[in-house]
């Protein structure tokens, strides 16, 4: 505040801003943020985690707002001036609204996590973009989904995760895929966002694959992948494949893209594209594709043909290497998620092989017990 009055003093104004007579305001790091995520929120949403994130970043701040009315005495010793009624007053509101939203955003979060369980259900792989502001995740998304996502070059564009479904060109594994478009992440994210954002912040978590997007256009990306890949640290979310990709390649030199290209094709996991141009597309599929295959099981099973929908799943979600068509069902060896090779774990060749193995021991043990 003093700072801002500062400012505001005709002498500077007259420096800064010449003829103009207009206020500055002057804003922290953190309430700069918060500024744009507000103007930003379209959803409900994102509406009440910008207002939790706000009131959280008040509450220790009321006690300076109402330092002119300190030494207004009531006239009586020990009691208080309209100051500290005032700041108790705004202190037990603020308090109220922040158990209020705290509530409705919890609601928030069981509504997605039903949404979450619906789609392991389906047994399809969910891939979550994530990386620093402005990166061009919501521009990625729409290349390969036509989702219509806001796709600006402004800093937080997206403040809701957006999900589509999309069957990525080229693409063996898994014929289809959810991509998750999340909030951009920034250095050192203030506390109070990233309490506020659980709930968006979960998609990120329960992803099959972390697809890190990275601005190699800017001068400093590699310091903004590290504060990325620290905030993923944070909310737990590194003990997953990742998929590093360095887009905006088009806005470089020929020898400096050359040579990005050159350091993705080095590396597992990790390939450069203009998501803007579509170009590295392919590669980014390949990409993807070697990921997920890391987290598929292989099954050999052999399916009654009354089990139809099981055959289905199979060709749906897994990479299907050998069907025989047999007089007792369909033998199956492929490559599938790990919660469908459970559920159909009673068709495994070796698991009925071994059954029928121990049969005979059981007779023998019976036969010794009579």
């Amino acid at each position: 505040k003093t700072l801002e009055n500062t400012f505001n003093k005709k002498l500077i104004q007259d420096d800064f801003l010449g003829a103009e007579s207009q206020e500055i305001k002057v804003v922290d790091r953190t309430a700069l943020i918060l500024d744009i995520f507000a103007q930003h929120a379209k959803t409900r949403e994102g509406k009440l985690q910008v207002d939790l994130a706000l009131h959280e970043y008040r509450k220790p701040r009321l006690t300076n707002m109402w330092t002119h009315l300190e030494r207004q005495g009531v006239g009586g010793v020990g009691l208080r001036g309209p100051g500290e009624s005032q700041l108790e007053i705004d202190k037990r509101l603020v308090r109220d609204r922040i158990i209020v939203l705290k509530k409705k955003i919890n609601d928030v979060q069981k509504q997605r996590a039903i949404h979450r369980k619906g789609r392991a259900r389906l047994n399809i792989p969910v891939l979550a973009l994530v990386g620093y502001t402005n990166a061009g995740k919501s521009t990625l998304l729409n290349f390969l989904t036509q989702a219509g996502v806001l796709a600006e070059s402004m800093l937080f564009a997206t403040l809701d995760p957006t999900t589509r479904k999309v069957k990525l060109p080229g693409y063996k594994t898994h014929p289809e895929v959810l991509l998750t478009d999340t909030v951009g992440f920034i250095q050192k994210l203030p506390t109070q966002l990233v309490a506020a954002f659980r709930a968006t912040l979960e998609e990120t978590r329960e992803a099959d694959v972390l697809v890190h997007i990275v601005d190699v256009s800017n001068p400093v990306w590699r310091k903004q992948e590290r504060a990325v890949r620290r905030v993923l640290d944070e909310i737990d979310a590194l003990d997953k494949p990742i998929v590093t990709v360095f887009n905006k390649i088009d806005k470089l030199n020929d020898e400096d893209a050359e040579m990005l290209r050159y350091e993705a094709a080095c590396n597992d996991n990790q390939v450069a594209v203009s998501s803007l141009m579509g170009e590295g597309m392919s590669d980014f599929v390949s990409v993807v594709e070697e990921a997920l295959t890391s987290l598929l099981v292989s099954i050999k099973v052999e399916i009654p043909y009354s089990k139809g929908e099981e055959i289905n799943m199979v060709h749906e979600t897994g990479n299907v290497e050998t069907v025989d068509y047999r007089e007792s069902g369909t033998y199956l060896e492929a490559l599938v998620p790990t919660a469908l090779a459970n559920r159909l774990e009673k068709y495994d060749i070796n698991r009925s092989s071994s059954s029928s193995d121990d049969e005979p021991r059981k007779k023998k043990k019976r036969d010794k017990r009579y």
